[in-house]
């Protein structure tokens, strides 16, 4: 039998493609890879001309000429809202003589969290999906390209590509069968126990702790977090990554997937934690205050997601990247990869030896962290 000829194409945007074609290979299990949130980061203006992050999805079509494998693709003109730092291999590159950036990244952006990058309706065209990839680096001179947060299962894929790994460590709060918070607190050890109810008690002191979900959702409410978001956004990246119609269209499009915690004073929104829904892990994102308030981070960013994980029957929460203070609440740490495609000879040689080591550097530190979770020992 003739096999029939594969055809890959890249467009110009994500909301180019009908969302159903996207969908059939993205499913719905991670929010962060759909239609709706790839499309509104686009129709906001938070990805597209000027911000540095091009929407390039790279499309392989089936046997029926439809979308059979499909993978948010960006050309990137710098390194930011990625979260695996590459910004020393860009100085090296550069400092050869070379030009680092554009480079291609294929990611959910400004989005840390683990998940499919080759969005497949047909597991047989993964190859001929990374060689797609590929393809575009090379047909572009683009330097290198990078598939972040890669999704455990999807590591071998590349790795058989002969793409190279990365492992970094994040830290996540996986529901035992809890049936309500205080039976997560009966696993830890009593000092630790003791620390978070005092925590939850001080950061709850006058404070209107609500969860809002769906219809509940109102312009007000994107009004307050957009203030929130605002002020957290300049002190750690210098200016806000999303746009403030991105919560708009967030609420009209996705809202029964998103989950907005809000402590609020005398009726008044004082901080908020903006999460997303996905089928087993609710994904803390974003949080903000316009009052300082002891602890309250902690309750509204991992207790309250942990409390609202337990009501949902959901097996993980994840509350962003790095922070080893996740640990004394319950957070542990778990690996999470990337894979780099490096076309130079040289240049991929000088990186692969640069991630051997820090692998080695990653299994101990975990080794380590491992050790500093507060759970009851004979556990």
């Amino acid at each position: 039998m003739t096999s029939q000829p594969i055809t890959a194409r890249i467009t110009d945007g994500v909301s180019a493609i009908p969302a159903a074609d996207w969908d059939a290979c993205a499913g719905d299990g991670n929010p962060f890879v759909g239609h709706a949130f790839l499309s509104i980061l686009e129709e906001s203006g938070s990805v597209g001309r000027g911000t540095g992050w091009q929407p390039l999805p790279v499309i392989v079509d089936g046997t029926d000429r439809s979308p059979g494998a499909v993978a948010p693709a960006y050309a990137k003109s710098h390194s930011q809202g990625e979260y695996v730092f590459d910004h020393a291999w860009a100085d090296a590159w550069e400092g050869a003589g070379g030009s680092y950036y554009p480079k291609l990244q294929v990611a959910a952006p400004f989005t840390p969290v683990a998940g499919p990058r080759l969005l497949l309706r047909d597991a047989s065209l993964a190859p001929a999906l990374i060689g797609a990839l590929e393809a575009v680096t090379d047909q572009n001179n683009l330097s290198s390209a990078h598939a972040t947060f890669v999704g455990p299962d999807q590591v071998p894929l590349f790795e058989a590509a002969g793409w190279l790994i990365r492992t970094g460590t994040q830290f996540h709060w996986h529901n035992d069968g809890y049936a309500s918070f205080d039976d997560f607190l009966g696993a830890l050890s009593s000092r630790k126990r003791k620390a978070i109810r005092h925590e939850r008690a001080k950061a709850a002191e006058g404070l209107t702790i609500r969860h809002l979900t769906g219809a509940d959702l109102t312009e007000a409410h994107w009004d307050a977090f957009w203030k929130f978001y605002q002020d957290t956004g300049s002190r750690k990246w210098g200016h806000p990554y999303l746009t403030r119609p991105f919560f708009s269209l967030l609420g009209e499009r996705m809202a029964n997937r998103t989950l907005v915690i809000l402590a609020e004073r005398d009726g008044r929104p004082i901080a908020g934690a903006l999460n997303l829904i996905g089928a087993d892990t609710l994904y803390g994102r974003y949080w903000g205050c316009t009052e300082d308030v002891p602890f309250l981070h902690f309750e509204l960013c991992y207790y309250q997601a942990i409390d609202a994980a337990i009501a949902r029957g959901l097996a993980t929460v994840e509350a962003g990247a790095q922070g080893e203070h996740k640990l004394a609440r319950g957070y542990v740490p778990v690996t999470t990869w990337s894979a780099h495609y490096i076309p130079d000879r040289n240049f991929r040689r000088a990186v692969s030896d640069f991630l051997e080591r820090e692998r080695q550097g990653v299994e101990c530190d975990q080794h380590h962290l491992a050790a500093l979770t507060p759970f009851k020992r004979d556990q």
